[in-house]
């Protein structure tokens, strides 16, 4: 089962080594990894979406509470919670196909962030399948480069991280 695992740690040279180191050692798989600081200069807020069973989450979940620069764990799957990832996908936009372009990525609440007399850099936001249903919806042959972030995500309502 796929989760989300979010957590607060010291924002030092290191940590996310530590973290990664972590998840490599036990042979844990992590899908994507997002890190960033928070409002609290001292503290970074760092995503993983990994996947494995109820066992293998807790095994994760104990092993992240036992290094010392983290502070705060939480897997959002197991509550209400919003997740969005950020695409970055260039076509190639030449001719009828512009038009065709624009219209799916306005169908898609996207962005073109750039365009050139063959290109467009298309921007899009939301889960994941969201922008897969987007790359399934063009023609593959259109696209020259992909660039995505990985999920980030929060709470719902009164659930938050902190420590």
């Amino acid at each position: 089962m796929r989760h989300i695992i979010s957590l607060l740690m010291e924002n030092e040279a290191g940590a996310l080594s530590r973290v990664s180191g972590l998840f490599s050692a036990r042979g844990y798989n992590i899908e994507s990894l997002t890190v960033s600081p928070t409002e609290d200069a001292t503290l970074s807020r760092m995503t993983i979406v990994t996947s494995g069973s109820d066992e293998v989450i807790e095994q994760i979940y104990k092993q992240l509470n036992k290094l010392i620069e983290v502070v705060a764990v939480m897997d959002l799957s197991e509550g209400e919670h919003l997740e969005r990832e950020l695409m970055l996908v260039k076509v190639r936009a030449v001719g009828a196909v512009r038009e065709e372009m624009k219209r799916m990525t306005d169908i898609f609440r996207g962005c073109i962030i750039d365009v050139s007399d063959k290109t467009y850099t298309i921007e899009l936001t939301g889960t994941g399948h969201k922008l897969e249903s987007f790359l399934q919806a063009i023609d593959r042959n259109l696209i020259l480069e992909t660039v995505r972030t990985g999920a980030s995500g929060i709470g719902r309502g009164d659930r938050i991280l902190k420590f």
